[in-house]
């Protein structure tokens, strides 16, 4: 088993989430927003997709090493489960669900006849006959076939876990919000398996330049923005606490060192702070060529480097909005009281600003996911982003940027990249509205 940086954090990650969600369950005080979000559809539903794409990127952060033949490449678990979409790879360009290239060239035929056309591919519709009169039936018998099998599974883990929770959590099945998060959870297993039952028959979302599978590059697009989402708030919510809650309570000339710190560091263009940094880890690991002697060991320590600038530049307005409430929370009478009693400027940190700064930092994390991931998307697409042999939704913009001037038109890869990256990035922006209505104070004290 190969253990990549930006594995380890992620795993760190989920155990400090788990961790965190733990605790916070426990707290009186947010047993309410907590309540609501279980109670709001639109939140669990958003979740589930978040959890759905969140088990995708796990998957592909499992590494090890396989070997074909006389070689040995480093894989995933994703990589090994999707195999087939990896390794069938065609000539070149192929649209979605067709059984032919999509540029005509020279085809010998049965008869050994050399005519003008479109050659079949090697791999998507090849168990057709003919696929201008089959291919369309066969794809919706197909589809039938995998939201059967989908819809058959699902029913099933439904039934185990009836069986299980009926007499302990019955809440977790019962209530309108629960029954549309069951439907979707149906809608979604069986679409996905649907979709995984005909790629290994049609190339679902068409081929790219090298005729790799775009779904394939689609699905393993979720793990690069997962990182840029997870691990650049990982590196910034501790520069943001720590600097935001010290310069609020503590004033005088804390207060104004770290206020010139984010003011200076706000006033660096981020692009070309992000640009300079990426060209000085290419010029290291050119110069430490045997240290990297894997492209995926290069472009893992490219798209952790890229999280740690786009961390370190991203700290600032968190860091404002502590220092702003802090300077509120420290005139409270409660903390006032702590003062005089003589407690521990630490203790008074840790037990009563940390707690009740503690929404502002939940919705802040939210809220920044989403953009941090179409950050990435922007980068990747002018060049200094993740590495170009990443799996990216940016890269696939990028690329997609040349075929949309083709004639005709290769519009697939845009619109997958545009497909996977808009279900995430709503996803999330969907629950941080219901976590930010959980949380606001405001809400609360008017009862909503």
């Amino acid at each position: 088993m190969i253990i990549l940086w930006t594995d380890a954090l992620i795993y760190i990650l989920v155990v400090a989430s788990f961790l965190a969600g733990f605790f916070i369950s426990r707290k009186p005080h947010f047993q309410r927003p907590l309540k609501k979000i279980s109670a709001s559809k639109t939140g669990m539903v958003s979740l589930l997709f978040l959890i759905f794409f969140i088990v995708i990127g796990l998957l592909d952060s499992i590494h090890f090493k396989e070997t074909e033949g006389r070689t040995r490449e480093i894989i995933s678990l994703l990589d090994y489960v999707a195999k087939p979409l990896r390794m069938q790879n065609e000539k070149t360009y192929s649209a979605p669900f067709s059984a032919y290239l999509y540029s005509k060239e020279m085809v010998e035929e049965d008869d050994r006849k050399i005519v003008w056309g479109y050659p079949r591919l090697k791999f998507g519709g090849s168990h057709l006959q003919n696929p201008d009169q089959e291919g369309l039936a066969d794809v919706f018998n197909k589809a039938a076939v995998g939201f059967a099998k989908g819809a058959g599974l699902f029913i099933l883990f439904f039934v185990l876990l009836w069986s299980y929770l009926h007499d302990r959590h019955k809440y977790l099945l019962k209530g309108s919000t629960a029954k549309v998060v069951w439907a979707t959870a149906f809608l979604l297993i069986s679409t996905a398996y649907m979709l995984i039952y005909l790629s290994g028959y049609y190339h679902v979302l068409g081929t790219d330049k090298v005729g790799e599978d775009v779904f394939y590059q689609a699905i393993k697009s979720i793990r690069t923005g997962l990182v840029i989402g997870s691990l650049t708030t990982l590196i910034m919510l501790p520069l943001a606490i720590v600097f935001g809650i010290m310069a609020g309570f503590f004033r005088g000339w804390v207060d104004d060192v770290i206020q010139y710190i984010y003011t200076t560091l706000n006033s660096i263009p981020s692009v070309l702070l992000i640009a300079a940094s990426i060209l000085m880890v290419q010029v290291y690991m050119s110069n430490h060529a045997e240290d990297f002697n894997s492209l995926i060991v290069r472009s893992d320590m490219r798209l952790l480097f890229l999280c740690l600038i786009l961390g370190v530049t991203s700290w600032t307005g968190l860091c404002r909005m502590l220092r702003a409430e802090t300077l509120k929370l420290r005139e409270m009478e409660y903390v006032q009281a702590a003062q005089a009693l003589g407690v521990k400027q630490s203790t008074i940190l840790i037990r009563h600003i940390l707690p009740n700064v503690m929404h502002i930092i939940l919705i802040s994390v939210v809220l920044d996911f989403s953009s941090l991931v179409l950050a990435e998307a922007v980068l990747s697409y002018i060049n200094i982003g993740v590495d170009p042999t990443t799996y990216s939704w940016g890269n696939m913009i990028n690329g997609a940027r040349l075929e949309m001037a083709r004639d005709p038109v290769v519009w697939w890869s845009l619109l997958a990249s545009f497909v996977f990256m808009f279900g995430l990035v709503l996803a999330a922006n969907l629950f941080a509205d219901t976590v930010r209505n959980a949380f606001d104070p405001r809400r609360t004290e008017q009862g909503e």
